[in-house]
């Protein structure tokens, strides 16, 4: 009896010892060791059991959420979007800032700097129809002054406080429920997802424009070091090729350099520069996340990438005080909306947050730029907007042209003229749309409710086209939508005698202009020309009605970056359009503008944004020796004299 209780007891310790190794030690084995590499996954990276729950940095997809998250409970402050602001004020009117003025003496970039965010299209004279209400204090102003409170301060409800440099003022009580915005903020009053911090920028930053950034090769150097450590001091620690020359404590195997004695001074040359924060565990924190073996095992190709996203983040946001400006402006915006905000890829593709309004939409497919990205090609149908700003009859033979197009959706005639409008208009078979403009060249490029598609091709009454030169050009720009196609070009080039811009109609070698009177492009374009241009560039195009086509070229390549693409036409079409300034009728030759246009623009644009091409894009086999059966745009060579 005593030998079979031994027995039991024995097979019972021996099982409570097996469950308990295969419920404790194995699942601690999986924890602590990673499994081994399975294909597809990148090498190097560990592998993770909650995977699922983490998110990807390292990919290069689109982060699955979109949606802007709650901010997080700030620690600097009691303030949130719930308490601190009123978003109420903004749903009526929109994202409209007022801004107080200047009050006392100031230096003169303070006061560029009011006078360009009240051109801006964010603007509203009036603080009770104002979203938010902006406070720019000066440099100069004296320490009593940082006290005052504006006339509409209402405890800073709605307001932000803008210091674009280090705060001349510290963060004291009177600032109360306003958002601040400034460059170097403190950590312990700092509120995130409320306030928002700001780079320090030098005194010497451009208002406007921007400067290029300064990488001279998207490919890392040979002789670079991989990485570079900032510490508090300014000091810069390069490590050799191999994880053992730094070990992170400060004593490298190079020498860590000199101090920085300014921001001015120039970055080390490395393909990454680390800049962990003002906090002494930085550098155990990057010991134990061994970077440089990550960073060493990162393709190529993604280093590429990264150096590229630098170069468009430089430019889109930061490369002037403006952007910096617009771009914290538009950040509040998209907090306000919430949900509705712009995904992330408007904001991380070109042309960027600034360029992609949410006022026009919020889905990237609405826009031209991002069809690319998303293996998506522009819709097969365009609007005819024809411009008739002079008296005469409708343009039969060009409104017949155009809607036999396969491809023409609608056709609207805007009407410039003093005359009224006449009685009778030709039958097509497409809806034909008269609208009565307000006798403004700027009429022509206004977003108006009634264009249903997203191509527009933009004409006046004395343009000639056939319907094979409006199918061709159409299907270019199906391929270039984010571009302008045109027949009927202009040069600009620099006067060394008059040390100015200057442009001309005449044939040449290259052009950077099309001329709208025959053109397409999106439709978005109209947005942005109404409500994004300063009203100084508006009213020089309807005072010189012959600027209108060089301001919206400047504003296509300021956004793109791109030169204009130039198809074929005959020569019926050159000599006939466009209208010349009076509208009293046609021309023989395209008139330029005059020369202060172009100046006045660059220095609203703060630089020269046209981009001159030598490219023509010809149907295949124009003009080649073959049967004309054969050839798709037959038209496009009928002897119609030299074409342009």
């Amino acid at each position: 009896m005593q030998l079979w209780r031994r027995k039991f007891l024995w097979l019972a310790l021996s099982a409570s010892w097996i469950l308990l190794i295969f419920l404790g030690v194995f699942p601690l084995l999986r924890l602590a060791v990673p499994p081994r590499p399975q294909p597809g996954h990148p090498n190097g990276w560990p592998h993770w059991l909650d995977a699922p729950l983490l998110r990807s940095f390292f990919q290069l997809e689109e982060l699955p959420e979109d949606a802007p998250q709650p901010p997080p409970a700030s620690h600097g402050g009691s303030c949130s979007w719930g308490t601190c602001f009123d978003t109420s004020k903004c749903r009526g009117n929109g994202f409209k800032v007022f801004v107080y003025p200047a009050t006392g003496q100031t230096s003169e970039v303070h006061h560029r700097i009011l006078a360009s965010l009240k051109a801006s299209h964010y603007h509203t004279p009036s603080p009770s129809d104002a979203c938010l209400l902006l406070l720019l204090p000066s440099l100069d102003s004296p320490a009593p002054a940082c006290s005052l409170q504006p006339l509409h301060w209402n405890r800073g409800r709605n307001h932000l406080v803008l210091n674009l440099h280090p705060a001349p003022c510290p963060r004291a009580s009177w600032l109360g429920q306003a958002m601040v915005a400034e460059a170097s903020p403190m950590v312990d009053t700092f509120r995130p997802g409320f306030d928002v911090a700001l780079p320090h920028l030098p005194e010497a930053h451009p208002l406007r424009g921007g400067v290029p950034g300064q990488l001279q090769q998207y490919s890392p150097h040979p002789g670079a070091a991989l990485v570079a450590l900032a510490n508090e001091k300014g000091r810069w620690y390069m490590p050799g090729t191999h994880t053992s020359a730094c070990p992170w404590n400060g004593h490298c195997e190079q020498d860590p350099g000199p101090e920085k004695t300014h921001p001015g001074d120039m970055l080390p040359n490395a393909t990454f520069c680390l800049i962990p924060g003002h906090r002494p565990e930085a550098s155990s924190f990057l010991q134990a996340l061994q970077v440089l073996a990550a960073l060493q095992e990162m393709p190529r190709e993604r280093v590429l990438t990264l150096r590229q996203q630098t170069q468009f983040l430089w430019d889109a946001y930061f490369s002037s005080v403006e952007k910096v400006i617009h771009t914290t402006l538009e950040i509040i915006q998209d907090r306000i909306f919430g949900t509705s905000a712009r995904p992330s890829l408007l904001w991380n593709s070109p042309p960027g947050a600034l360029l992609a309004l949410p006022t026009f939409s919020m889905s990237p497919q609405d826009f031209p730029f991002y069809h690319l990205q998303r293996g998506s090609r522009p819709e097969g149908r365009f609007s005819a907007l024809i411009w008739m700003g002079g008296p005469g009859h409708p343009p039969l033979k060009l409104i017949q042209a155009v809607a036999g197009s396969q491809h023409c959706a609608q056709i609207m005639v805007l009407w410039s003229g003093e005359r009224p409008l006449p009685s009778q208009w030709p039958e097509t078979t497409v809806p034909l749309t008269v609208i009565e403009g307000r006798r403004k060249t700027s009429d022509r490029f206004f977003p108006y409710s009634a264009i249903n598609t997203n191509t527009i091709l933009s004409l006046d009454a004395h343009s000639s086209l056939s319907t094979s030169e409006v199918d061709f050009a159409f299907m270019v720009w199906q391929s270039f939508p984010e571009r302008m196609v045109g027949f009927l070009t202009w040069s600009h080039f620099w006067d060394e005698a008059r040390g100015g811009w200057g442009y001309t109609a005449e044939m040449t070698n290259e052009f950077s202009m099309v001329l709208t009177t025959a053109a397409f492009y999106h439709r978005y374009y109209h947005t942005l020309f109404t409500h994004t241009l300063s009203k100084p560039l508006r009213t020089l195009a309807d005072e010189a009605p012959t600027c209108a086509d060089v301001l919206m070229n400047f504003l296509v390549a300021a956004v793109t970056k791109l030169p204009p693409i130039k198809v074929p036409c005959s020569k019926q079409h050159q000599e006939g359009a466009p209208l010349s300034p009076g509208g009293t009728g046609p021309r023989p030759e395209p008139q330029s503008p005059p020369r202060d246009c172009i100046n006045q623009m660059v220095a609203e644009f703060g630089y020269m944004p046209l981009v001159s091409s030598h490219l023509r894009l010809d149907p295949v086999l124009f003009k080649d020796p073959v049967s004309v059966q054969r050839k798709k745009y037959r038209s496009l060579e009928k002897p119609q004299g030299k074409g342009c």
